[in-house]
């Protein structure tokens, strides 16, 4: 499943080659990745240009000037793929767009995925994204403080609130494995017992691993919009997926522990 990593530069290489062209023609051969029938969403979409394309966790923003917005989740993984002019689209696309140069962007979808389409009026009451949290790579949005003040006076366990969607958008099971080794937190750690100091460690370690991730092109196994793969693989994660390996700072071997419904892997010396 692509997480922020993936999608901010999905959206940025999005908004490089999308943004001024016009939609002439969308193809829909998967109607329930939709939010309406196709009929509607293609009389929203169909003749607007496009403006600004930008991210917010595992969505996609584009702009239709002057009055609407594309709304793009790949869901549990597939690829929004760009064509020049004349080149053949993905064999099994969900949805493809022809702009008025001849250019083509087909979306295809592993399991499922979303391509919604809002008016400008409407995106504030769009369910899917209009209670999505703080993104954690909005320097003056996401700072320190915001995220201590966002823990006060909260339960449960850091891992759960971390991934929760509409505490901080962008961070899934895969990321958050080394977000927690390297802050040295527990995933089952109750929020009232940590300490500032933790905080602290937790905050720096979402900057930069998340950022790390983006620079790297996010996971060899997910494709940007050119079809290249990202560049992190199984050796670049420190405790993540290292199940029985020993850990990088204190040789202790890597646990695979059941949280909740997913799985999470932890040193547990340095992740008491």
């Amino acid at each position: 499943m692509p997480e922020l990593p993936e999608i901010y530069n999905l959206a940025a290489q999005m908004n490089k080659e999308l943004s001024g062209k016009t939609i002439c023609n969308v193809v829909v051969r998967q109607e329930k990745c939709l939010n309406m029938t196709t009929g509607e969403f293609k009389a929203i979409v169909e003749g607007k240009k496009i403006g600004t394309v930008t991210s917010k966790g595992k969505w996609v923003f584009v702009k239709l000037e002057p009055d609407a917005y594309f709304l793009l989740n790949l869901g549990m993984g597939g690829e929004a793929l760009y064509h020049k002019k004349g080149e053949s689209l993905q064999d099994k696309y969900r949805l493809a767009f022809t702009f008025d140069d001849g250019s083509r962007l087909s979306i295809g979808f592993w399991w499922f995925g979303y391509a919604h389409a809002v008016t400008s009026e409407g995106l504030a009451s769009h369910k899917m994204t209009s209670k999505l949290g703080i993104s954690p790579l909005d320097d003056k949005a996401f700072t320190f403080k915001r995220f201590s003040d966002m823990l006060q006076g909260k339960k449960g366990n850091i891992k759960s609130f971390l991934m929760s969607q509409e505490n901080i958008a962008g961070i899934g099971n895969v990321y958050i494995q080394d977000i927690l080794f390297k802050a040295r937190v527990h995933p089952d750690r109750k929020l009232p017992t940590l300490v500032d100091s933790e905080k602290k460690a937790l905050y720096k370690a979402i900057k930069d691993n998340l950022r790390d991730a983006v620079a790297l092109g996010g996971l060899a196994f997910e494709k940007d919009l050119y079809g290249n793969p990202g560049r992190i693989t199984g050796d670049n994660f420190q405790a993540g997926y290292k199940g029985d390996k020993p850990c990088p700072v204190c040789g202790t071997f890597i646990v695979k522990i059941k949280t909740g419904s997913t799985a999470s892997y932890v040193c547990p010396k340095c992740q008491r």
